[in-house]
């Protein structure tokens, strides 16, 4: 299952496809007893995509033959142990992916020339993915953080792994005689090239970066000059080498106190916004701007969700499973204010509550 979106995924992800383009959204569980039902939940809303198929007589016999063998392919390769929040599999003539993500979505299967991407964008906004590099003298890791842990990055040459004969880097650390490994050439040369490997992944993949090693190491990494050096750097040894929860519990400190420095950052910029008449609340409002593209800041409580359907001037509130209802309306706000430039930010729930759960700054 995937779950890292990038620029370039999202790009190859929205290109128009030979009808049909299916998308399949079903809410999933971490935890029992919830987790009980998630795999029937699955195979229905697999099963009802499959009926829809049959009943759209816009598509030959021999593309629905197709597009129903990659959904049950695509079944297959779900991973209900390892779930999150919610599940998006697509299914076009001749592909498929399974998405996992960490944020709630409806359940929902849509045919169309297009896969729906806007659940996945919006979870990606809410993950507040990060990258956190670990260096020693012989190792270097990459971990790929998002809202609630860490997992290590095998991809674009990493873990990088110095060899050499008759070098130790732990005896090295044991007799005091680290700092001068740091001043090695074939040391410098090992951090160069990990940072020239990191450099070309953050340009496929930009997210805030963090690099955790022996003070040592982090100086040199200054001295080197690379993309490393405008990181934010944690002085903790070790974590080259550690469980993915090691390292999630060097990191929380640092990440839950700059997550209430940007808190406190939005809470600013609303109050601003509304002394000079740019401000913007409620789900309806905020939809007319988004499209507008007048949305600069979008604050949204993180499990904030509602359902309306479209009252013709105006979004009105809607129970869900009525007809013609929008339940994923928070998410399409979402991506389209991120679509024309917007910043999104995803507060603690109750920050906005004088706002009804989601606020802007306009633009004009």
């Amino acid at each position: 299952m995937e779950n890292a979106l990038s620029p370039a995924i999202l790009s190859e992800l929205r290109r128009p496809r030979p009808y049909p383009a299916v998308s399949v959204l079903t809410p999933t569980h971490r935890r029992e007893p919830e987790n009980a039902q998630d795999r029937v939940r699955l195979r229905n809303v697999v099963a009802e995509a499959k009926k829809q198929l049959e009943s759209d007589p816009d598509i030959t016999r021999e593309r629905r033959a197709d597009v129903a063998d990659q959904l049950d392919r695509a079944l297959a390769e779900v991973d209900l142990a390892h779930s999150e929040d919610g599940l998006v599999i697509y299914a076009a003539p001749g592909e498929h992916q399974v998405w996992s993500l960490g944020r709630a979505v409806p359940e929902r299967v849509v045919l169309s020339d297009t896969f729906l991407t806007r659940n996945l964008v919006s979870a990606q906004a809410a993950e507040r993915s990060f990258w956190v590099l670990s260096v020693s003298a012989d190792h270097v890791t990459l971990w790929n953080g998002g809202a609630d842990r860490v997992t290590e990055e095998r991809t674009g040459g990493f873990p990088a792994v110095r060899r050499r004969q008759n070098f130790d880097a732990e005896r090295m650390e044991r007799t005091g005689d680290l700092p001068s490994t740091f001043r090695d050439e074939d040391t410098r040369r090992f951090l160069r090239d990990a940072d020239t490997a990191l450099g070309a992944l953050l340009r496929g993949r930009p997210r805030p970066l963090y690099v955790t090693g022996e003070q040592a190491a982090l100086s040199l990494l200054d001295e080197l000059g690379g993309v490393t050096r405008d990181a934010v750097h944690l002085a903790h040894g070790g974590l080259s080498h550690a469980t993915p929860e090691a390292v999630w519990q060097a990191m929380r400190p640092l990440l839950d106190a700059e997550a209430r420095r940007d808190a406190a950052a939005v809470a600013r910029e609303l109050d601003s916004a509304r002394g000079h008449k740019t401000f913007a609340a409620g789900v309806d409002e905020l939809w007319q701007s988004a499209r507008e593209g007048r949305v600069r800041l979008l604050a949204v409580e993180e499990n904030y969700r509602v359902t309306v359907r479209d009252g013709g001037d105006h979004l009105v509130p809607a129970a869900s499973g009525d007809p013609d209802t929008r339940d994923d309306i928070v998410d399409e706000i979402v991506e389209q204010c991120l679509e024309t430039g917007a910043q999104v930010r995803f507060v603690p729930d109750g920050a906005l509550v004088d706002a009804d759960g989601m606020a802007g700054v306009l633009r004009y």
